[in-house]
């Protein structure tokens, strides 16, 4: 099973990152389970809607490509996953979004969950998330720990002393949420998560932390196994309906050209 996993980071500036997730991705995928992990160049960086826009055409992209290239499915390793129904309606591959499986696995784990997001910017786009998966009352507190990426590339590269600071830095965010009502905490970004979610049985007092980084993975894994045992993939009607050649032609020529396509 061969598993693309699309992030939203650069893979040169975060190099420390990057060798990291594809190194605990492919340790913890099941045997015969192959993960490539691709980033964006620009990164999703001056966070914004529109950042995320043009994140998420490059993403539909190469999630198209992945498809053509023999891959048995594709993960959007970017917890808002922009584009992900775009890209569920032009491939047959089964498709995960790291927040969509992550959300629907902690609504499984505790009734208020609370989302520790990488920067409050992204605040109202996770409740947007929580209202498209049917979660929105289950979605009780939403908080950034307003960093950048690269605040997470020493602690990646081995720099114990920064990853004791980041895990605190998660901690002072996370605490008041569970004082507040939240069951579950989930780190809303596989920077966090790979950073957070990775130590075993943490905890943010009585709450569980959710690796998404795992969730996805064996989410993606788990829907291969469908696909292939039964043809099992999402609904071709109004929610996803298939994209015409045309239009998925005309997709990948306006990303390879550009507005002179």
């Amino acid at each position: 099973m061969k598993i693309w996993w699309q992030s939203f980071i650069d893979a040169s500036a975060s190099a420390a990152y990057m060798a990291r997730l594809s190194e605990y991705l492919n340790s913890i995928a099941a045997p015969g389970t192959v993960v490539e992990v691709h980033g964006i160049s620009p990164p999703d960086r001056g966070f914004s809607r529109l950042s995320e826009f043009r994140c998420a055409v490059i993403a539909v992209h190469n999630g198209i490509e992945a498809a053509a290239r023999g891959f048995d499915g594709f993960v959007m390793g970017h917890f808002q996953e922009p584009g992900l129904m775009e890209l569920k309606s032009a491939v047959s591959i089964p498709v995960v979004g790291t927040g969509e499986a992550t959300l629907h696995l902690a609504a499984q784990m505790g009734r208020r969950i609370g989302l520790v997001s990488l920067d409050d910017i992204y605040r109202d786009w996770h409740l947007e998330q929580g209202d498209l998966y049917g979660l929105s009352g289950r979605i009780s507190h939403v908080a950034g720990l307003n960093a950048d990426p690269s605040d997470f590339s020493a602690a990646f590269a081995g720099d114990t002393t920064a990853k004791d600071r980041m895990i605190a830095a998660f901690r002072e965010v996370a605490e008041p949420m569970v004082a507040g009502g939240a069951d579950v905490i989930v780190p809303a970004g596989v920077l966090p998560g790979l950073l957070i979610g990775g130590e075993y049985g943490l905890k943010v007092g009585h709450a569980p932390v959710v690796n998404c980084a795992a969730v996805a993975l064996m989410q993606a894994e788990m829907q291969v196994r469908l696909h292939r045992l039964n043809g099992l993939e999402p609904a071709g009607g109004p929610f996803c309906a298939r994209a015409p050649q045309q239009a998925i032609d005309d997709f990948r020529a306006l990303v390879a050209k550009g507005r002179g396509a």
